[in-house]
């Protein structure tokens, strides 16, 4: 599993020891707000084991997010292969911080190294990014690393039930102008 490094975050194999801010995260009604449900402990440990498993199987996947300066648990950034069912298919970037770390940019810095990743080591022709039409934060990172949306591509979540959290928005970026940006 490649690490990957920017001026202040590390993205890198989850630990034994992120397992319990990880599940702080998924039990944090805030954080989950445009998730949906709170998790578990134990629902929470089972994302961890699938996204190590995923990552092992396609080479790629969510990296654990930490803070150069302090070691300290940051969250996760990545990239994912589309679930079936969805109206679109591809691979996906995504971040989700701890409430701490919002509002200094590594969301930002996180998903530009993951767009990098999967441009120049992945070969990627295009990289998605979804969220529910109100998580007005998340879209402005969208905008922030260069993705676009088109409302014709917004769409309901087939995977979530009637709500607020079923209306989503679909970003893109494409990897011909990336090339041209390859610092992060």
């Amino acid at each position: 599993m490649p690490e990957l490094r920017t001026d202040r975050l590390l993205l890198r194999r989850w630990r034994e020891s992120d397992l319990e801010p990880w599940a702080a995260m998924n039990a944090d009604p805030e954080i989950r707000e445009y998730l949906g449900d709170l998790l578990a402990r134990e629902e929470s440990d089972a994302t961890v084991a699938a996204m190590k498993s995923d990552f092992e199987e396609r080479g790629f996947g969510w990296w654990a997010l930490e803070a150069r300066a302090t070691g300290a648990f940051l969250g996760r950034a990545g990239l994912d292969v589309i679930g079936e069912g969805m109206p679109f298919s591809g691979v996906d970037v995504g971040w989700r911080l701890t409430r701490s770390a919002w509002g200094n940019g590594y969301a930002t810095e996180a998903a530009r190294a993951c767009l990098a990743f999967g441009f120049e080591v992945l070969g990627l022709p295009e990289i998605l990014a979804s969220t529910t039409v109100d998580n007005l934060r998340s879209q402005a990172v969208m905008r922030r690393i260069g993705m676009t949306r088109n409302p014709a591509d917004d769409f309901e979540d087939p995977s979530v039930p009637e709500g607020p959290l079923r209306r989503c928005v679909l970003y893109r970026a494409p990897a011909e102008p990336r090339t041209a940006h390859r610092g992060i």
